[in-house]
């Protein structure tokens, strides 16, 4: 299956989970009034997503010469976190079953995808733009900090140092996942886990607007700690990522929540990017 197939088998499965997310949450009421304050939000947001949209394209390029210079610099820390925690991703695979490995597999992938996007539909829908500039910013904290570590530092996973107690079970079960995954991210970054840092970030996020949205925090929360689980039970990440990835989430929404009210945000925002926005 080549990666066009596997990305656009994706596209369609989040399609379906963001169109169904959008008529129970957001509901005609919420998709009308998106539609009526459409210029204006645009207007308003723009250069907290161009934020967003700069740094990822950073972050795409960092990634593919930050593993060179991440060696030229060999911090290696890899054997440092197996010190710390030992085997403990191989006892939380203790716990394996199909039916497990398939759920776990499902919301590492999907409901990742799910959780980080369908918030912009939801908080475009919403009468303060707030949420909406918090979620661009918050992500954008999380990439951008996570790559300074992802250069300052190699780490490889538990499944790569220590094969024979920790099983690759997402790679295992669903060998085609590696395409993918391999083109967004490489062996050695693992530390900090972005998957748990972004999920944080939504998941308080989508708590902060429980009264606008009450029905997308029963879904947010409990698919933000499948997905931090996921990280380890896959054994994609140790114990000691999801950890600096729960601070660097907490971190990235207290990053938003405090910028987000500066008045001349959009000023500095619009200042960096000036060459690229709409004048």
């Amino acid at each position: 299956m080549s990666l066009a197939d596997i990305a656009g088998k994706i596209l369609v499965g989040e399609i379906i989970l963001l169109g169904i997310a959008t008529l129970l949450f957001v509901g005609r009421s919420g998709l009308k009034h998106a539609r009526e304050q459409f210029r204006e939000r645009m207007v308003a947001v723009y250069p907290y997503l161009a934020l967003l949209i700069g740094v990822l394209g950073v972050n795409k390029v960092a990634r593919e010469f930050g593993p060179e210079l991440s060696w030229l610099l060999d911090w290696n820390i890899t054997g440092l976190i197996h010190a710390i925690e030992g085997d403990f991703v191989g006892k939380v695979q203790m716990f394996a079953t199909q039916e497990l490995t398939m759920y776990f597999s499902f919301m590492y992938i999907y409901g990742y995808i799910f959780l980080l996007v369908f918030p912009f539909i939801a908080y475009f829908a919403l009468p303060d733009d707030r949420a909406l500039k918090e979620t661009a910013i918050a992500y954008a904290a999380n990439y951008a900090i996570g790559l300074i570590f992802y250069v300052l530092f190699v780490s490889y996973g538990p499944r790569n140092l220590i094969p024979d107690l920790v099983s690759p079970l997402l790679y295992s079960t669903y060998p085609q996942s590696q395409i993918l995954t391999g083109e967004v991210n490489a062996n050695t970054n693992v530390f900090p886990s972005l998957h748990t840092s972004l999920s944080i970030s939504a998941a308080i996020l989508a708590y902060r607007t429980r009264k606008e949205y009450p029905g997308w925090v029963i879904v947010a929360l409990p698919t933000a700690v499948s997905i931090i689980i996921a990280t380890m039970y896959l054994g994609i990440h140790w114990a000691t990522d999801v950890v600096a990835g729960t601070i660097l989430g907490i971190g990235s929404v207290l990053i938003a929540t405090r910028y987000v009210g500066n008045e001349r945000l959009p000023i500095q925002i619009r200042t960096i990017l000036k060459d690229y926005l709409p004048r």
